[in-house]
């Protein structure tokens, strides 16, 4: 009798698992690492969102899947208030933080639609993109960006227009901080009748023009996601929520309500109150950017080309021809600094590195000082 057992799927290693021997070498230095890898928010929320927590008596009760009226109310009004659209409560529905979405929605959209196959997501790329096409055992088809960064749209075959479920956009774009034509988005979507998922996480840290979303221009075939994870440094949170083409929510939203998908009820009121308010974000936007301008200073004065984003709150260049991993490795040897390689958000982007600006000033200065740029001090 054979021995052989079928070992059928095998996930890959965790990205940033796969930093440890680097960060050891940062930890060598005297105050040790100073990480700059995953976009974590390390600072504090509004204290009413955390007294919300332990005061919306939800706790007793299964709460709504697709979100409770006062939290859906709450987003509502803030894609009002933001972006000057009017989405009616039934085209918006909760999720677990957008990563969750992010890796399960293409098997929803399989299921719904078995001969399509293909999921295309951008080139250079946040890796849930890729990695939720695989566990939906779809094609992951990577879409080539211009030089501003927005998708080559027409790069796209037929074979694929065809064959794809869906197609994502981020913008701002984790890594790279490019923006993307929403508007062009929209019209390929009502065209092609591809599904447009457009991933508006950082959109309230948009820096060279007024935040935008997809929704601005229609919902006909498309979804935006959004999240209070970066706005409002609530990513223990795991709030998210999706809204648009009424078909494509009611689909998703029911058959995430069969899966028992749903947001913990003070999760839910907590979150009701963060989108309700605007004061916050505006100020951990002037946090952000402060430390964006600071760092791109120091990697210029260092001698890297490196210029503020036009969206995000990450710093994403090169060094030569070098490798994405030697480089970290370099910065982890020289600064103290742990970052994300390139490689991790595709194969085109291996000479790259992404820098969060997730440590406050004073680790900032730090990395300043270590770097021996004594005019700041």
């Amino acid at each position: 009798m054979s021995s052989e057992v079928s070992t059928g799927f095998s996930p890959p290693p965790y990205p940033y698992d796969r930093l440890d021997a680097i960060a050891e070498l940062a930890k060598e230095h005297s105050g040790g690492m100073v990480d700059l890898s995953v976009g974590t928010p390390i600072d504090p929320p509004i204290k009413e969102v955390v007294d919300a927590l332990s005061t919306s008596e939800a706790e007793r009760g299964y709460p709504a899947s697709v979100g409770s009226a006062e939290l859906r109310s709450a987003m509502k009004d803030w894609m009002a208030r933001r972006f000057g659209v009017d989405i009616p409560m039934s085209g918006i529905a909760s999720c677990l933080g957008t990563k969750e979405f992010v890796a399960s929605t293409p098997w929803y959209l399989k299921l719904r639609n078995p001969s399509k196959d293909t999921v295309l997501y951008p080139a250079v790329s946040y890796p849930t993109y890729a990695f939720g096409a695989e566990l939906a055992g779809c094609r992951a088809v990577p879409v080539p960006i211009d030089d501003d960064g927005k998708l080559c749209l027409d790069s796209i075959s037929e074979d694929d227009l065809g064959r794809a479920v869906m197609l994502w956009s981020n913008s701002p774009s984790n890594p790279t901080g490019e923006l993307d034509d929403l508007r062009e988005l929209c019209e390929f979507a009502g065209d092609s009748r591809v599904p447009v998922f457009s991933d508006e996480c950082y959109s309230e840290f948009t820096w060279s023009r007024d935040p935008d979303s997809i929704l601005k221009y229609g919902t006909d075939n498309v979804v935006a996601v959004h999240s209070l994870s970066k706005r409002s440094n609530l990513a223990g949170l795991r709030v998210g929520f999706y809204a648009g083409d009424a078909s494509l929510v009611d689909y998703l939203a029911l058959v995430r309500k069969h899966s028992g998908m749903m947001i913990p009820g003070p999760m839910q009121h907590a979150a009701s109150i963060a989108f309700g308010d605007d004061t916050h974000v505006q100020l951990q936007r002037h946090v952000y950017y402060e430390r964006l301008l600071f760092m791109v200073d120091l990697f210029r004065w260092l001698g890297y080309e490196v210029s503020p984003p036009r969206g995000g709150f990450y710093l994403w260049f090169r060094s030569g021809s070098e490798d994405g991993f030697e480089l970290a490795g370099e910065l982890a040897r020289k600064l103290g600094i742990l970052v994300s390689p390139g490689e991790f958000y595709g194969d085109g982007s291996k000479n790259y590195v992404r820098l969060a600006m997730v440590a406050d000033m004073s680790k900032l200065e730090l990395v300043a000082q270590r770097a021996g740029w004594k005019e700041r001090f």
